[in-house]
């Protein structure tokens, strides 16, 4: 006789892979360390990248 394997649905959080709250626009955003400057703003910005996706954004200080 042969071995009997459970189907079962995957959990939400194993779905997802952690992402939920990234696709529907709730980043967790940490700052890199590297300071940038922008030549055309004449300012220093600051790039922060989010612990789940991995997006990126800038912001001038």
């Amino acid at each position: 006789m042969a071995d009997i394997i459970p189907f079962r649905k995957p959990k939400a959080g194993v779905k997802s892979k952690g992402n939920a709250m990234c696709q529907n626009g709730f980043h967790k955003w940490e700052l890199v360390k590297e300071q940038q400057f922008d030549v055309k703003q004449g300012k220093l910005l600051s790039l922060f990248r989010c612990k789940h996706c991995a997006k990126t954004k800038t912001q001038a200080l």
